[in-house]
């Protein structure tokens, strides 16, 4: 039974979370200042904290700082009547998982919640992700010299650079590099690095001592010790900053890490696989990234292909997420209608695998059974395809007017999918098939008020 904690000042509201919650099987605590919630935190775990971000007595904020700093793997919801766009920027990178305002919907929190535990499971668990049962690798040109590189270098011990565009499925290679390899039967332990703040990363990735800073109660073992004999999978590593990258070197060089705030050096055997969705070494010539950590990291390379590469693939992909979301959803969708697959091959899908994913799970959730039809698809993708005059414009236009006019009409689109909806930002981020953080992000970057 999973463990929520909840620190909301609100009596009334505090009272119904708790027996919304605790009917949907949650053991729930509840506290109702910031300090008392960090000191319940303090003496036992929680899974989950939904934490009001305007307390009595210090910020949700504090709160969320304190608790990262203690345990960066428990997943916080920040709550608040007031839909603060800044606010919720700065939320996502200090660590917080969603960012929702008042009035909860309770359909929408307990989505949420249930995402927000199954990211923390993913974060402690070494059971992997995904494994090669449960996932396609593709049967075009395209897959299948990818997947004989893949063959290749798994049983060797050489660090690999994983790139890629987003939501390509580098993360799908890296585990399946760890399965191919000797180290299978031991952990696969993946690290966000766009996710850690600079003040955590150090202590993420290779741990920290009681009372090396505010908040670190008990010891902590980091990620590299944690995969020790087996695979570190770090993600988007082009994100670390200059100190950590510093550590990271120095770790793979000697095989030896030290916790924060420790005098003790520890010796560990880790295969380093590694991913970006930027070119690592243009950052190194821009003097973003290490020299000497790229060529250590950079024994051999991966190139994953975006999804308009490998459209051979497009219906193993499409009926293996159908599936997957059969599972998930308990639905028996059967099939998808001709007009469905004939958009899904004109789309150019420039969220690649992951917006597939996204698309598809929508559709089944809204199809129930019988075949996916056009009405279950997101507007915006059907805008796309009905719509080819604007790649005809940007077919024609300078390249270096390219990116410009591609986030002129994403712009636009967020905007039109905010009066649609009125603004509720949940339901916004559903219709453009991103999450509620890239959401804010782009909100943040258009100046959209």
């Amino acid at each position: 039974m999973a463990t929520i904690l909840v620190i909301e000042d609100d009596l009334t509201f505090s009272r119904i979370l708790e027996g919304f919650l605790s009917k949907q099987g949650f053991k729930v605590r509840v506290t109702h200042k910031g300090a008392d919630g960090l000191q319940l935190f303090q003496t036992k775990p929680f899974d989950l904290v939904l934490l009001d971000y305007r307390l009595p007595d210090i910020t949700g904020m504090d709160v969320l700082v304190e608790i990262k700093k203690t345990s960066p793997t428990t997943q916080v919801i920040i709550m608040t009547s007031f839909s603060d766009i800044r606010t919720a920027v700065k939320a996502m990178q200090v660590g917080a998982f969603e960012y929702i305002t008042k009035p909860v919907n309770p359909d929408e929190l307990l989505m949420i919640v249930q995402q927000a535990l199954k990211k923390g499971q993913s974060n402690t668990v070494a059971t992997p992700k995904v494994n090669l049962k449960k996932f396609v690798e593709g049967s075009s040109d395209t897959a299948r010299q990818l997947y004989n590189y893949v063959r290749l270098v798994a049983p060797t011990d050489m660090s690999v650079i994983i790139e890629g565009e987003s939501g390509t499925g580098k993360e799908n290679v890296a585990q399946t590099i760890h399965n191919l390899s000797p180290r299978s039967k031991a952990k696969f332990v993946a690290v966000d690095c766009g996710a850690l703040s600079m003040e955590l990363a150090a202590s993420e990735l290779f741990g920290h001592v009681r009372g090396a800073f505010t908040g670190a109660v008990q010891d902590k073992v980091g990620q590299f010790e944690e995969a020790h004999k087996g695979t570190l999978f770090l993600d988007e590593v082009g994100n670390l900053s200059y100190e950590i990258q510093v550590k990271l070197l120095r770790a793979i060089q000697e095989r030896i890490i030290q916790p924060v705030g420790s005098n003790k050096e520890i010796k560990i055997d880790v295969r380093i696989l590694t991913a970006t969705n930027d070119d690592l070494f243009e950052a190194v010539k821009r003097g973003n990234f290490r020299e000497d950590l790229y060529h250590r990291l950079n024994e051999f390379k991966l190139k994953v292909p975006p999804m308009r590469d490998r459209y051979d693939d497009l219906l193993e992909f499409m009926d293996f997420f159908r599936e997957t979301a059969n599972i998930e959803l308990d639905r028996k969708v059967e099939a998808f209608d001709k007009e469905v697959i004939d958009i899904f091959t004109a789309y150019d899908w420039p969220g690649n695998l992951r917006e597939m994913k996204n698309v598809i799970k929508r559709a089944v959730l809204l199809t129930n059974e019988g075949n996916i039809t056009v009405s279950s698809l997101p507007v915006e993708m059907l805008e796309a395809i009905r719509n080819p005059a604007s790649k005809a414009t940007a077919a024609t236009s300078p390249v270096y007017d390219l990116k410009a006019l591609q986030e002129s009409q994403e712009k636009e689109m967020i905007l039109k999918t905010l009066k649609e909806v009125r603004y509720n930002k949940s339901k916004a981020a559903r219709i453009l098939n991103i999450d509620r953080k890239t959401l804010y992000l782009k909100i943040e970057k258009y100046g959209i008020e």
